[in-house]
């Protein structure tokens, strides 16, 4: 994986988390079809897609809860 690629993904992590920090809700998405997505909004070729986020309010009430999580002491084992 050329670094240049991981930098952007990095990146990205940065733009989900300053979008958090101002109230919006986001989601960073993969199984797409990067050679469709490339062609559809880069087709001259100068821009690839590394992956998408999509950004906004989220309805309330629209969202799925929570699932149940583990405890930290059932994942966790101090040495």
């Amino acid at each position: 994986m050329p670094s240049s690629f991981r930098n952007a993904s990095l990146q990205g992590a940065y733009l989900i988390m300053a979008a958090r920090a101002l109230g919006l809700d986001c989601g960073a998405m993969s199984g797409f079809d990067p050679h469709q997505v490339n062609q559809a909004f880069f087709p001259e070729g100068r821009w690839k897609v590394n992956f998408i986020v999509n950004l906004g309010y989220g309805v309330e009430g629209g969202h799925h809860p929570r699932g149940d999580r583990l405890r930290f002491d059932q994942v966790v084992q101090i040495l």
